[in-house]
């Protein structure tokens, strides 16, 4: 039996977005975890300040909300799953499907890896 990743105090870069995306490897994800419940805040790169909050699902598989405000001084925000992968070394690296609530070119896919 997996036990479910505890993403408690991880923080996160991103190794690749879509063109349509903002985060950039600039860009780390500090999250936090209480029970089921996530958020995190983010920022680096085109990304002045960003939250997000969801939950960690059976399979430790990530639900959540996201926000934030560009260097243009835009909100963006849209939803976001991911699916994690243990790395040989032990890091979490997540495969992110996201959609953006706002815009043209919606959807998009991004990775972003545990920093030790």
């Amino acid at each position: 039996m997996i036990s479910i990743i505890n993403y408690d105090g991880k923080r996160f870069v991103s190794v690749s977005n879509s063109a349509n995306g903002e985060v950039s490897s600039a860009t780390y994800f500090e999250y936090q975890q209480d029970e089921t419940i996530l958020s995190a805040s983010y920022q680096g790169g085109d990304i002045v300040k960003g939250t997000l909050i969801g939950v960690v699902k059976e399979d430790s598989s990530l639900e959540f909300r996201y926000n934030h405000i560009n260097t243009n001084n835009e909100l963006r925000g849209g939803v976001c799953q991911s699916t994690p992968e243990i790395l040989p070394d032990g890091r979490i690296r997540l495969h992110e499907r996201w959609t953006w609530s706002d815009g043209e070119d919606r959807e998009g896919t991004s990775v972003i890896e545990e920093v030790k």
